[in-house]
């Protein structure tokens, strides 16, 4: 090999080196950023001056009662108490559904603190809150759809 060529292929390694170290660097920069991007926790006293209404949260709805509000038991209303309610076709359930596509033992709904969670119980045709399938127990908010088979209830002040 002639010196030129073997310059050359240093040069090049020595390049290639240097865009490695700058790709390096920017997505180390854009990690960063992304935590400053996303602001989390309580405002600053200078926000909440700027902006009152950061202050205090507004007071939260607790859940009273269950709502089917599509599906054969559609206008069934259930009050909410504080033991878990077990959604399903089974007898034993708490809110026994009239529906093919559910499973005996579907879903479970229960109160952790002052909210409410959905589970699937390994049902065949699944757990929907907003549209999205369960894969694990999900906060369910007020007036969020939760769909099994083609019954849909919600949770209502």
């Amino acid at each position: 090999m002639n010196e030129l060529t073997l310059t050359v292929l240093r040069l090049g390694f020595l390049v290639l080196m240097w865009v490695l170290v700058f790709s390096i660097v920017a997505a180390m920069r854009r990690d960063l950023a992304v935590g400053r991007r996303n602001k989390t926790g309580a405002p600053s006293a200078r926000e909440v001056r700027k902006n009152p209404a950061l202050a205090e949260p507004p007071p939260r709805q607790h859940a009273n009662q269950l709502v089917v509000v599509e599906g054969p038991l559609a206008g069934t209303t259930m009050p909410l108490g504080e033991s878990p309610v077990l959604l399903g076709r089974a007898q034993e359930a708490t809110l026994v559904l009239e529906d093919d596509y559910a499973s005996g033992r579907h879903a479970r709904l229960f109160p952790q603190g002052s909210r409410w969670f959905i589970e699937d119980l390994g049902s065949t045709n699944g757990t929907y809150l907003a549209d999205r399938q369960l894969t694990r127990a999900q906060p369910v908010e007020l007036n969020v759809p939760i769909r099994i088979g083609k019954t849909v209830i919600e949770l209502r002040p």
